[in-house]
């Protein structure tokens, strides 16, 4: 049994603090929390009270080295004390390139670099605009892109909800996640029918000027939804038979996540136009467009200043980028990745068995995801005031994780260990027993 934590006194004084000036808006997690942090190391946070928490959430995956990583924290001090912005060439941002440019997939070896998630995305969507000529673009129910503008009409879900109008010429099609499937069909008897409903999606839906298909190898923001093998493929099929290009989103997956490279790899698909970032900044915001020689030639992308920004690829952003994908490649941390989460998987399929209030677990490598249920059969999801108790009931006993939702993502640090990763499914089971009693689940 764990010792209960408590918010104390510090991390409420510069909550309170914080709360006078702040916006509405606060990431869910640090909002629900009612923590203030003071520091990190490896796989653990440490509140301003002093109190210690395994992390199971890496700032939502942008932490693959962990917290302050004495290499990554070096190498920034280095960079920081030399040049930190602007857009010239550096011998620093040449060798991440060089780096980069050898870890992607057969052909993808031009990269521009953005700040952000959504800023990459849109940059890849006008790529594929200029090098198509079309303006269609679609994506899937369930998916996730960032939050701006120009992407919130391919969100998937109803976060976009009075935000519009979105930008024209934007589709949606069903994704195939088989624990809920949106069609009522089961895999394999479907055929991977979601994929071939894209097809009629182009037909019905559109005005048949299909730039490019967007898909993330697996729906984080949804819960760490894995499609079936084969989906990625028969999308890819879809995308080449209407001259569109095929951008896969790999802001989550990418960089050892899925115990893989890339999260592609699953399914043996090199794409036209990747975007990444996330982890590979090990924290620091950088992300990236990265795709071929003859795509990136396309006007007008490839005029000056078109495709890049003030802050993109800047001194600073390219250190933390080299630091934190040379610490994953020589720490070997893909394949820590893989065999950790398969730990963890089978720890949570006996959770599974343990509680009924346990609809689903999936995951590949460290991306894993359950799904709380009311009930098994109707797959009703748990309540919020439910999966907040469970979020706080984590807290209490040192765990941090996307516990608050029905769909409980699980993306810890690539360089965690088994040891630590146990600790961490050990509260969970504690938690999970401290709601199912309380609420009277089983």
């Amino acid at each position: 049994m764990t010792t209960p934590r408590l918010v104390g006194p510090r991390s409420r004084q510069i909550v309170e603090r914080e709360a006078r000036h702040i916006a509405a808006g606060l990431q869910s997690y640090a909002l629900y929390s009612g923590l203030a942090m003071a520091r990190g190391t490896g796989c653990t946070l440490i509140d301003e009270d002093g109190n210690e928490y395994v992390d199971f959430m890496a700032g939502i995956g942008v932490g693959s080295v962990g917290h302050c990583h004495p290499r990554y924290v070096e190498a920034l001090k280095r960079q920081v004390e030399q040049l930190t912005f602007g857009s010239f060439a550096t011998e620093t941002r040449a060798r991440f390139l060089e780096l980069l440019a050898k870890t992607t997939p057969a052909g993808l070896a031009r990269i521009q670099m953005f700040s952000g998630g959504a800023e990459a995305v849109e940059a890849a969507l006008r790529l594929a605009k200029a090098a198509t000529g079309k303006r269609e673009v679609i994506g899937f129910w369930g998916g996730f892109h960032g939050k701006t503008g120009g992407v919130l009409g391919l969100l998937g879900s109803d976060f976009k909800h009075h935000q519009g109008p979105f930008t024209p010429g934007h589709h949606l099609s069903p994704y195939a996640d088989c624990y809920r499937c949106p069609l009522r069909l089961r895999y394999p008897e479907c055929g991977i029918a979601c994929a071939e409903y894209l097809r009629d999606v182009i037909r019905y839906q559109t005005g048949g000027e299909i730039g490019a298909i967007i898909v993330e190898p697996i729906q984080g923001t949804a819960g760490n939804v894995i499609p079936p093998p084969g989906f990625l493929k028969a999308v890819q099929a879809v995308a080449r038979d209407h001259g569109a290009l095929l951008i896969v989103d790999e802001m989550l997956t990418g960089f050892g996540r899925t115990g893989s490279m890339w999260g592609c790899d699953g399914d043996g698909v090199v794409p036209d136009v990747m975007t990444v970032g996330k982890g590979v900044g090990g924290g620091f915001p950088l992300s990236a467009v990265v795709s071929t020689d003859e795509l990136t030639a396309h006007k007008p992308w490839s005029n000056p200043s078109a495709s890049s920004s003030s802050y993109g690829g800047n001194p600073l952003a390219a250190a933390a980028g080299l630091v934190a994908l040379e610490i994953i490649l020589e720490e070997d941390l893909v394949t820590n990745a893989e065999r950790v989460g398969k730990v963890m998987l089978e720890r949570l399929e006996a959770l599974k068995e343990k509680y009924r209030c346990i609809g689903e677990v999936r995951g590949r490598g460290l991306m894993l995801g359950i799904e709380l249920v009311r009930d098994r059969a109707t797959k009703e999801p748990l309540p919020a005031a439910v999966t907040r108790a469970l979020y706080q009931e984590c807290l209490r006993r040192g765990l941090v994780a996307m516990a608050y939702s029905h769909v409980v993502r699980i993306n810890p640090p690539l360089v965690i260990t088994e040891d630590i990763a146990l600790t961490g499914l050990a509260i969970l089971d504690e938690a999970l027993d401290a709601v199912v009693r309380a609420h009277g689940l089983q």
